[in-house]
């Protein structure tokens, strides 16, 4: 008898290996053959719309790691949606405006100054549609589903004309305006900066104090004294016009090495020390406000500078007086320097270079001249002390080099005007994590003014205004919406290509023209006005999509990037949000959790990973981190990944093994499962609950957690395990194969829906091979909904308490093993005693108790000897010594009973019997 034969051993075909970078792309093409993403939403067509909207990421150069955690994160979440009762259409995007493309492109060789600003704008527009395409592809093979036919891309002539459409609404309200104002200024990309644009970096900087002669003293100071200012940008030093005191803090004179110095009084002991006088008097005090109108002289030219007071001034650092250039110097310097009504001197150009009205510095960059400023300090024997730190400084975030204060004309939009209605807004969104709110609150809160215009030919959407002959401004319902007609006809490279007339209404006048003669702006917009008017070209434009969005979701350096200008620029037009919740994810750092950088050599790159393990896994990944926080991925990372893949397709092998034979014919239903798969059922239903749950809290983590670990210790450990004896041995209608079958089959549907938003592609593949599965995709099929089992309250108590009670059998077999009694666990005859009257009822209550310990004998008893006492139970182990049956392994002292089948138990022999036919070797 060969009754290997008579075994229903698995026999589908699903693979062991994933195979997945050869698979995945075959689905990925049968996908979009099929129209899948189409499909999905006729499917979920009229139901209840959940949009998360797409931060537009940068089109230029391949995907890195925080491109794929973004977006697998996103498709998580319309995955899961379209899969829980809502219609959830998901429009990717791009941002094609900014400097990164101009910089491209010039590595390419391309001249821009030989070239009209049109002409290089059609090369920029080139470059960007190409990598659009390259990025396109890559985000495809993470198994991103989305209406990749149909983006949104900031430079298409309708995404422009929108956004022309809310600066002029912007207009109308009287938030825009244009003024002379300090802004950030990146001498390397030749343009102003908002804040967003500004990340701080260390920067080693000369550290100077500078003495300032008193020129007038008017009566409260003699006129031998000097006024001791502290900075680290030597370089506006020849922009210096005052000099600022806190008008309640008190300042003393300070007789010290056959000189007098004027310092605030509380910082006098600190600079002793720091200047090393050898004998220091204090001479005289008087409050800031007594110095106020004093006249001091500049250092080496022959030019006042003002003694004025502001309250910005502290004594945290320096010398408790404030060395003030208000056109170089920062917001304080410039608004207390209109207070006083002095110029605002900027005499540093648009790259950097002195100009002629800093004498004996023309055409000496702004940073390489600070030796030579401090050097004519020295010889003017005003610099009192040079040394030199390391602070964080502000750098343009694109080109990483360091930005100054510029006063320059710029044009700007009034936050202060609405800031209390974006406040009230952020307050009423949802944040995921909810330090965001208070990230962005306090943004907005200390905001006055962004700056959104740019001095770059590729940087944005031209800023639709005109000038008068009189030079004033004209912006006005009239120019706006001609000027955005024209844009979603033609495209914005038209502001660039036409005669001013020609952009103008036919008839067009006015009263600051009377010879009908106009000019226009030749800034353009700030790259986050494009992508923060994304509300209005997309949510707003199109018809599948809507206003507020439920979800915006990007990295948390939007904060001071998309989020910030999205909500300003929705609350400035419409006085909402454009969103109800914010999730903000983390940087993707290196295993030990440094910064990826070429140098150092330790980039991980998306597609190295795809090539290597497959998109899953990269999948499995995002849904193991806490992305709130930075995440760490390396080689060893991703290969635990791998093995958390393996283990739950392996699990799901087994299960679809022992459902080839599975029909839903073949259901048990609920009252009938024996009372352990009605216990595992129940489990499930835990499991469904725990992890919809965790998708609606889109922690990600949790969804992947709950799952493994069912898999791993319910399944795998022990319902899988115990279950190959019924369902291996028992006859194919036997009622309790039959009852298991039923638990797989709903189990293993249940998980692979629970799974598919995360591992898209192997889910897929799993429902191929799952029987009697209605849809044709996995995708079009709904989350499964958890359902009461009956009586599982009392289910929960009495299989709960088993689980613990084997936990204490299982230890006595592993020390059985560890003293040699015996080696696997079918050789073990159990001998149980309770150790209290709960559990002896309970164990007295459980059938086959042997089955589930995976043992060939377990006897209950009252007296024990030598045996081991544990938490629940004493147990006895001892080699069972009965013969193995060559069907099902277990040790049996009813083997050979039947003399038809000498070598199989007593169980064996009658299955065989009953069900199968006699087959001779």
């Amino acid at each position: 008898m060969e009754y290997k034969q008579t075994l229903n051993m698995p026999k589908t075909e699903f693979p062991m290996r994933g195979n997945l970078p050869n698979k995945e792309p075959q689905l990925q093409q049968e996908w979009y053959e099929e129209r899948l993403y189409e499909k999905v939403q006729q499917r979920t067509e009229g139901r209840p719309l959940f949009i998360l909207h797409d931060g537009p990421p940068y089109a230029n150069g391949d995907i890195h790691m925080g491109h794929a955690l973004n977006k697998v994160l996103k498709d998580f979440i319309v995955k899961y949606k379209s899969m829980a009762g809502y219609h959830s259409p998901y429009v990717p995007g791009w941002d094609t405006h900014g400097l990164p493309i101009e910089q491209a492109l010039a590595k390419k060789k391309v001249n821009r100054k030989k070239m009209t600003v049109a002409e290089f704008r059609r090369k920029c527009a080139e470059y960007a549609l190409k990598q659009i395409d390259n990025q396109r592809t890559q985000f495809k093979q993470l198994g991103v589903r989305g209406d990749w036919d149909n983006p949104y891309i900031t430079l298409n002539k309708a995404y422009e004309a929108a956004q022309i459409k809310v600066f002029g609404e912007m207009a109308k309200k009287g938030y825009i305006y244009k003024g002379l104002k300090p802004v950030y200024w990146s001498p390397s990309s030749e343009s102003a900066l908002a804040e967003a644009e500004i990340e701080y970096q260390d920067k080693r900087s000369a550290s100077i104090y500078v003495a300032f002669d008193v020129k007038d003293g008017k009566n409260l100071l003699d006129g031998d004294e000097k006024f001791v200012i502290w900075t680290t940008t030597p370089w506006t030093i020849p922009a210096n016009l005052a000099i600022a005191l806190h008008p309640e803090l008190e300042y003393a004179v300070v007789g010290a090495d056959n000189q007098k110095y004027v310092v605030a009084s509380e910082l006098v002991n600190h600079l002793k020390e720091l200047f090393e006088w050898n004998e220091s008097k204090i001479l005289k005090t008087f409050k800031g406000q007594e110095a106020e109108h004093l006249v001091a002289k500049h250092p080496f030219y022959e030019r006042d500078s003002l003694i004025i007071l502001g309250d910005h001034v502290t004594t945290e650092s320096g010398t408790g007086l404030v060395h003030t250039a208000p056109g170089h110097g920062g917001e304080d310097d410039f608004i207390i320097g209109k207070n006083y009504d002095l110029d605002v001197l900027c005499p540093v150009d648009e790259k950097g270079y002195f100009t002629e009205e800093a004498p004996g510095f023309e055409g000496l960059f702004y940073d390489e001249a600070n030796k030579l400023v401090t050097e004519k300090l020295e010889a003017a024997a005003a610099l009192l002390k040079l040394d030199f730190i390391t602070h964080s400084y502000p750098h343009d975030w694109r080109t990483k080099k360091p930005t100054i204060f510029r006063a320059t004309n710029q044009w700007f939009a009034s936050i202060k005007d609405f800031r209390e209605d974006i406040l009230t807004e952020i307050k009423r969104v949802n944040w995921v994590p909810n330090w965001g709110e208070t990230r962005l609150y306090n943004m907005v809160r200390d905001r006055e003014d962004w700056c959104i215009s740019r001095q770059r030919t590729w940087g944005g959407v031209p800023i639709p205004v005109f000038y008068g002959e009189d030079r004033t401004p004209i912006i006005n319902n009239e120019t706006i919406s001609h000027v955005a007609e024209l844009f979603e006809e033609h495209g914005s490279n038209i502001w660039f290509e036409w005669d001013t007339k020609d952009l103008l209404p036919e008839g067009f006048s006015s009263e600051h023209s009377p010879n009908g003669e106009f000019t226009k702006e030749t800034d353009i917009m700030d790259v986050w006005f494009d992508s923060g008017s994304s509300h209005e070209g997309v949510l707003e434009a199109r018809d599948e999509l809507q206003r507020p969005a439920d979800v915006y979701l990007e990295g948390s350096d939007q904060y001071r990037g998309w989020f910030n200008s999205s909500i300003s620029t929705a609350v400035a037009v419409t006085g909402k949000s454009p969103y109800e919740t914010v999730i903000s994810h983390g940087f993707v750092l290196d295993g030990q959790g440094r910064k990826m950088s070429k140098s150092v050599g330790n980039v991980v790159v998306p597609a190295k990973i795809m090539k290597q393990y497959g998109a899953d896994i990269l999948r499995l990944w995002v849904a193991s981190v806490d992305y709130h926080a930075d995440v760490r991925i390396s080689d060893e990372i991703v290969k635990q990944a791998a093995e958390g893949y393996r283990k739950i397709r392996n699990t799901f092998r087994f299960i679809l093994g022992n459902l080839d034979d599975f029909s839903v014919e073949n259901r048990v239903s609920d009252e009938n499962l024996e009372e352990i798969d009605q216990y595992m059922l129940f489990r499930l239903q835990q499991v469904i609950d725990k992890s919809r749950q965790a998708y609606d809290a889109y922690d990600f983590s949790a969804v992947y957690q709950t799952i493994h670990n069912f898999c791993t210790i319910d399944l795998s450990s022990f319902y899988l395990d115990f279950a190959k004896d019924i369902l291996y041995i028992e006859a194919k209608d036997n009622h309790r194969r039959r009852s298991i079958q039923t638990v797989y089959y709903e189990t293993i549907t249940s998980l692979v829906q629970l799974l598919t938003p995360i591992l898209t592609h192997t889910m897929e593949e799993v429902w191929s091979y799952i029987p009697n599965v209605q849809e044709e995709h996995v995708q079009l099929s709904d989350m499964p909904e958890s359902r009461v089992i009956k009586g599982q309250d009392t289910l929960v108590t009495k299989w709960s308490q088993f689980m613990d009670i084997r936990h204490d059998i299982l230890k006595a077999l592993e020390e059985a093993r560890a003293e040699k009694i015996i080696g696997k666990s079918l050789e073990a005859a159990v001998t149980i005693k309770a150790n209290n009257e709960n559990v002896a009822k309970l164990l007295k209550e459980i059938p086959h108790l042997h089955q589930l310990l995976i043992v060939s004998d377990v006897q209950l008893t009252d007296n024990l000897e030598a045996e081991k006492e544990y938490d629940h139970v004493s147990v006895k182990i001892a080699k069972h010594q009965g013969d193995t049956c060559e069907r099902c392994w277990v040790i049996s002292e009813t083997v050979g009973d039947d003399q038809a089948h000498p070598t199989l138990c007593t169980r064996c022999a009658t299955v065989v019997k009953e069900n199968y036919t006699d087959m001779t070797e």
